[in-house]
């Protein structure tokens, strides 16, 4: 593993760990809210929640992924949420994968799939690796997880520290278990796990027990950058100088409002193209893509499902920035970068 060299950098290599063994977020302000704010928040959304578009508004496209993509090719297919299937130097990665029709504990309640997967599980090709941004249920799922080990059985799975046991328990092959920066090699990808501004936890008792992250992964000269579920962190440009330069940066714009609840965790549109121009700001001149992700799936927080989009082009048209780099997929839609 090479090292980070930027000082602040490697200040962050063990100041996301508390004293009583769990993480933390690095950064002031960056603290998730408790059981107070919670309520209050539960509370508030009774007489504040907006309504949702029905789902025949949400287009979905039939993908049009080959079983491997080439080896110099970056190939993209939006199934819903966080969830990707990314073909990359031949190799097939799935990235946060879920297909149950809920993100919960339980099939009777928790929050339900308002749109459908844009890719049929039976449709994918070879899956080799698996990556896991953290253990919360909308990118975690053990029905998933099951059915992937079953049909998949000698995919890969990369995880940030301490989600391993919880997959080795369901026959799942870890291949690691990352800390920040930290990096690996496999299929002749170089993967690595890089900060982000969130917080963990499957039930009340193991809050933050393990780790959560972004993803970087290079084929080569090809590299893409996945953000994870994050708040608006200022580690972007570093994760941009050190391990780029990127041809794509997936990064999250829903599950943000209110705002005074979500900032911690969740980044607002304006936030994910605050993101991206420090990503692209210090990409040594090579074009990203903005690829948006978790929205469009599942009712989280209180904005509509269809409100996140549409603030992130008017904040990328404020920006001044190329519309051709920012993507808004569709559901099953199938893009080379």
């Amino acid at each position: 593993m090479q090292l980070p060299d930027e000082p602040a950098v490697l200040s962050l290599m063990s100041a996301h760990r508390s004293t009583n063994g769990k993480f933390r977020n690095p950064w002031p302000h960056a603290s998730p809210h408790g059981l107070r704010e919670i309520l209050k928040w539960a509370r508030d959304r009774r007489r504040s929640r907006r309504p949702d578009p029905p789902a025949s508004s949400f287009v979905r496209v039939v993908p049009a992924f080959a079983i491997r993509a080439k080896e110099d090719e970056i190939v993209v297919t939006w199934i819903g949420h966080s969830s990707f299937l990314l073909q990359i130097g031949s190799v097939n990665v799935l990235l946060d994968p879920i297909w149950s029709m809920r993100a919960s504990p339980v099939s009777f309640a928790g929050p339900r799939r308002h749109t459908a997967p844009g890719v049929e599980f039976d449709s994918l090709p070879p899956i080799d690796l698996v990556l896991l941004s953290h253990d919360h249920y909308d990118h975690l799922d053990v029905a998933t997880v099951r059915r992937i080990v079953a049909r998949h059985p000698l995919a890969e799975w990369i995880t940030p520290l301490g989600v391993g046991s919880w997959l080795r328990k369901r026959g799942a092959t870890v291949f690691a278990e990352l800390d920040w920066w930290q990096s690996v090699r496999t299929h002749d990808l170089d993967v690595t796990c890089t900060p982000a501004q969130h917080f963990s936890g499957r039930r009340p008792d193991n809050r933050d027990s393990t780790l959560w992250c972004g993803w970087t992964i290079r084929a080569g000269d090809r590299a893409v950058f996945f953000a994870g579920d994050t708040g608006r962190h200022p580690e972007f440009g570093a994760i941009t100088r050190q391990l780029g330069p990127f041809d794509a940066a997936f990064l999250p714009i829903g599950a943000y409002d209110p705002r005074w609840f979500m900032q911690p965790v969740h980044m607002a549109p304006d936030e994910a193209v605050s993101a991206y121009v420090d990503v692209a700001d210090c990409n040594a001149g090579r074009k990203c893509r903005f690829i948006a992700m978790h929205w469009g799936t599942f009712k989280l927080t209180d904005e509509p499902l269809d409100e996140p989009p549409a603030l992130t082009h008017v904040e990328w048209e404020k920006a001044g920035l190329d519309p051709e780099m920012l993507w808004v997929m569709k559901h099953g839609e199938t893009r080379s970068v």
